[in-house]
């Protein structure tokens, strides 16, 4: 069966953003992919504004708080100092999922995304998180090689991965094997010798309070190092340069890039030629997602709806056909840890793991209610699993949220938001109410739409108007399985 025009449109909108914004809803049913990606590619070109929420951070840390050095803080001014970075890493979170929603460089800011679980960093400190979130949107859509370079250079990543720890004589593996197991080459491709000799190669990678990247002579060991084959008086740049020269690590990205735009069923032979073309092209990520998105094969039925949104996908797609305003934003942090991928948080240096992943029996229906949730005010009263790894001491940041939540009647939480309506029913205004529905479907789902049974839907809904006509159905849409693929 043929894939339709829009259902295609829908795809790439799904898969290079966050999915259709409302008032895009007619223009996907009459242009091409070709277009679309081309206008996608356009506005992503200049570079992005920077995420600035953490501007005071550095402030705090050299002179504490009313201008007390943190060594002579109290431990109340400590704690202080901590909440205060808190709310940072928090309004970091909100901007840049704001940036998801609202931004034109959709193609750009989901690249980001994917390079955010790629690059996967967990730091208390929002400055340097802030700094490393900016060098991967700057670098989404550049060169993978100057990405690789100036993340392992960023603070968060140095002292994610302990490399401050990493001295002449004393060497700390941890940089140098994630470097090589999750950032390039790929478990398996490398020997633990490999590794010993990386380490030693980084060591002196320092950074500054202020966030700074410094090389501390003093602490490098700069004897001779074999690594991967090749012997010299190496450092860090030196390894990385060893690591992109090995067309493994073009065929371990390549590879990643497919599972997450593509289909987690892996194409052999279509990762092989794509990872020939990124290397060839000297790591041109442009090139290789242009490759991937204007192939044919990229829009085969196989591939569309064949993904499960990630949580943030689904928060960030559902505000996207539903523009809304949120009285209370922090609550979308809440509803993050709920669903199991908090921005800035993920679970481990891996990442978060995606696709069956982010379902179980109870996750499901939690997910199902969302629509309703972020639309209705209906109250919820789910506790998000704890994990100790994860929280990093942030239980009283989700006792303060749940106390800020609005608190109805039995304990239940509710979501203050205010609907946009007007821009659904501009979008849906020249179609007859008898064709409502099945356009709504349309618009919602990465499946064949055509299979919805429309009678028992429309039992649902409310018909008192044909504005409340389109709410429901919106929402009632929302909450299918269905929508949950995309």
């Amino acid at each position: 069966m043929p894939v339709s025009l829009q259902l295609k449109n829908q795809h790439l909108l799904w898969r290079a953003g966050f999915g259709p914004a409302v008032e895009q809803w007619n223009d996907i049913i009459k242009t091409s992919p070709q277009k679309l990606y081309d206008a996608l590619e356009k506005a992503s070109r200049k570079e992005p504004m920077p995420l600035n929420v953490a501007t005071n951070v550095f402030d705090g840390l050299m002179n504490g708080i009313d201008g007390i050095r943190r060594t002579e803080m109290t431990p109340e001014q400590r704690k202080e100092l901590q909440k205060k970075t808190r709310k940072e890493v928090r309004n970091l979170n909100l901007e840049w999922l704001n940036e998801m929603v609202n931004s034109e460089q959709q193609l750009r800011e989901k690249m980001a995304f994917f390079w955010h679980g790629h690059f996967a960093c967990r730091n208390l400190n929002a400055w340097y998180q802030q700094d490393l979130i900016n060098t991967i949107r700057r670098n989404a859509l550049g060169n993978f090689g100057m990405m690789l370079k100036e993340v392992s250079r960023s603070a968060a990543m140095l002292a994610f991965l302990n490399n401050q720890q990493n001295r002449k004589q004393k060497p700390n593996e941890n940089f140098a094997r994630e470097v090589m197991e999750l950032f390039t080459m790929g478990r398996g491709n490398y020997t633990e010798k490999d590794i010993k000799e990386a380490a030693r190669a980084f060591t002196g990678w320092q950074f500054k309070l202020n966030g700074e990247f410094v090389f501390r002579p003093q602490l490098h060991d700069d004897g001779q190092k074999t690594v991967l084959g090749k012997t010299g008086n190496f450092d860090g740049d030196d390894v990385l340069d060893i690591l992109l020269q090995h067309k493994q690590t073009s065929v371990y990205i390549t590879r990643k890039l497919y599972k997450f735009f593509v289909n987690e069923e892996i194409d052999e032979t279509r990762i092989n030629q794509l990872a020939d073309g990124f290397y060839n092209s000297n790591y041109d990520i442009s090139k290789l997602i242009r490759n991937i998105f204007t192939a044919d094969w990229f829009y085969a039925e196989k591939n569309i709806g064949s993904r499960i949104k990630s949580p943030i996908e689904l928060m960030a797609g559902i505000r996207r056909s539903l523009p809304m305003d949120i009285s209370l934003p922090e609550a979308q942090l809440y509803l993050q840890k709920i669903m199991g991928q908090i921005l800035f948080y993920p679970p481990n240096v891996a990442g978060w793991p995606g696709g069956k992943n982010w379902i179980d029996s109870s996750s499901l229906m939690f997910r199902m209610r969302l629509p309703q949730l972020m639309t209705m005010k209906e109250s919820f009263n789910i506790k998000p699993k704890t994990d100790d790894d994860q929280d990093m001491g942030r239980m009283q940041q989700d006792d303060e949220m749940q106390k800020n939540n609005k608190k109805i009647g039995g304990g239940g939480r509710v979501i203050e938001t205010t609907i946009k309506w007007q821009m659904p029913y501009d979008a849906l205004q020249k179609t007859a109410r008898e064709n409502l529905l099945p356009a709504i479907t349309a618009f919602m789902w990465q499946t064949d739409a055509a299979k919805m049974n429309k009678a028992m839907v429309e039992k649902f809904l409310d018909a008192s108007s044909r504005e409340r006509y389109i709410q429901t159905g919106i929402i009632h849409v929302m909450c299918t399985p269905e929508y949950q693929l995309c």
